[in-house]
Formats: C-alpha cells, structure tokens, sequence
C-alpha cells in the first residue's frame, strides 16, 4: 500500500534512542495527517537496537525493518531501504535524535507542492564539537560546492526528503550518501534547494563520526567529479590524454632519428641514439599513450554493461 511519506532511518547502536524517535515521528504525522511507514536499516548493531525494531514493528504493522549481518555503512543502508520504499515522499534522517521529526511535515509539503526534487536540511546552528566536526564540515562543504556546481551549505545533513522518482533513479554506493544531490543532479533531477532544520547535542549514546570519514569524503568528491565528467565517455579523458602522449613520443623520437640522420651525413658516427636518455623518455611516453588509449577504449566497452553493486548481506526483514 502506498503511503505519503517513507521515513528512512539507517543506524548504528542506537538503542536508547529509537522509541522515542519512533514516537516522535508517529505524533508528528498523525497530527498533520500524513499516512507514512518508517524503515530502520539496523547496520550491524551489536546492541539491543534490532530486538526494539521488532518490538516496535510489533506495535504498529507500517514500522519496517532490515538488518544487515555487519556493518556496511550508510550508502548501503539507503541503498537496501530505497528499494523498497512505497512513499511519495522519502524523508531519510539520523537516528541519534539530533535530527528533529518535527520538521517533516514541511519537508513533505515543499516537494508535494512546490515539486522539489530535493529538499535538503541545513544545520545552520549546530552543536557539534568546533575542531573535530564543524570546522571540518564547513571546509568539506566549501570544497563540495565548488567541484559539483550543486550549491547547498550542508551536505552532510542526513535529514533530507526526496520525490519518489530521485531515489528510484540514482544509484547510492560506497561512501555516496553525503552525495545524493550531485548523484541526482547529474540524473537530471536539478529542482535541489534547501531548508534550515533544527538541530541538537545527541542525548544517548556517542558519535560514530571520525576523521577518516573527511578523508574518504574528499577522495570520494574527487570520484564523483571525473565521473560525473568523464562516467559516461571515458575515451574522451583516456583516449585524448593518450592520443596526446603518443604524439609527444613519437615526434621526440622523430626528432632522435632525423638528428641522427643529419649527424650521419655530416660524418659523425660518434653516438647512437639509444645514448640519448630523450630516446627513453620518448619510448616511455609512446607506450604509456597507448596503455592510455586502451584504457579508454575497454571504458568505453565496459560502460555499455549495467554494473549491479548490492554487496551487503540482509540478515533479516521484517
């Protein structure tokens, strides 16, 4: 049965959370009217968390749940959960109680009525730790807007809303999930815009957050960017970086060879070109072109295969 809303909760040893998060949510909807179901992507909990889902979704028939058999991150919790969703709208958010379900219903009405795309929250007054999580995030973000074109403050808000059509054609994988607006964006869904949410100290539990995740964020920005330029024609960045050091190759060793041929004439047998390390530096360069050029040909060739990704193992569903 369709609904109005899926609200979409990936989540990591959130035990002491989750029933509240559950009423909340349940209150908000049932005031405003929105028929919804909740999904909860239990991602390798070792706590009690998967044991609340069951009890929850005891209690009320639209509360889902998947339960991965170990950790896989929240790309591939998404991914699991959009697969399956019925709502409309699909309104994705923490489960660490930071993120307000207050905010829902006006979610749900700007891509409802005003037809968004994306709606994507916005922190604007957050209270993380200052060295650890909110200078990092600001310069994350500042580099995001820059190499995507897609120019929202906070990427890494996990409260966002989403028209049924985005989340059923973009393919969510690896460290993406921060990406969803530019994954989208490049899908052709470009009505992106933004909300300032609410925001707050997480009240049970500790971050799961830590530095590493800024350095795979930034490699995987630098990902998306030659994808997103070069995904779909590879051999205009392979074939034409190799077309380019063959050339260079080849006319340095055209050179070589008339240079010897002039020192021949003259009668000066003194060198061979093998002695010139230019001739290595050419042969070097020519070979390189070709592995280039090939390179961007099997890209090409690989390109026209659907790539499938779904490595995660779904313990349970409920």
């Amino acid at each position: 049965m369709k609904r109005d809303i899926s609200v979409v909760i990936p989540l990591l040893n959130e035990e002491q959370s989750l029933e509240e998060l559950y009423a909340r949510i349940d209150k908000v909807c049932t005031n405003a009217r929105i028929s919804y179901e909740i999904w909860f992507i239990d991602d390798g909990s070792t706590d009690n968390s998967w044991g609340i889902i069951q009890l929850l979704s005891a209690q009320n028939p639209d509360v889902r749940g998947i339960k991965f058999s170990r950790n896989y991150g929240k790309s591939q919790a998404l991914h699991a959960a959009f697969g399956r969703v019925k709502g409309d709208v699909i309104i994705t958010m923490d489960a660490d109680l930071q993120d307000f379900p207050e905010e829902i219903p006006e979610l749900y009405r700007m891509v409802k009525d005003e037809n968004y795309h994306i709606v994507s929250g916005w922190k604007k007054k957050r209270y993380d730790n200052v060295m650890t999580k909110n200078l990092p995030s600001k310069l994350f973000n500042a580099a995001a807007r820059k190499v995507s074109g897609v120019y929202l403050h906070d990427f890494n808000c996990g409260l966002k809303a989403y028209d049924r059509s985005v989340v059923k054609n973009i393919d969510v994988y690896g460290d993406m999930h921060r990406y969803i607006p530019v994954l989208a964006a490049n899908a052709g869904f470009r009505k992106i815009t933004e909300k300032q949410v609410q925001h707050q100290a997480r009240p049970y539990g500790s971050s799961k957050f830590g530095t590493e995740r800024f350095i795979r964020g930034f490699l995987d920005l630098v990902t998306l960017w030659f994808v997103s330029r070069f995904g779909g024609r590879p051999m205009h960045f392979f074939g034409a970086g190799g077309t380019l050091m063959f050339l260079i190759g080849f006319l340095s060793a055209l050179w070589l060879g008339v240079s010897k041929l002039i020192d021949v004439a003259r009668g000066n047998y003194g060198h061979l070109i093998a002695d010139n390390p230019w001739f290595y530096i050419a042969l070097t360069m020519m070979i390189m072109g070709t592995l280039l050029f090939i390179g961007g040909f099997l890209g090409e060739m690989i390109i026209r295969t659907k790539r499938e990704h779904k490595n995660y193992n779904i313990e349970e569903v409920i």
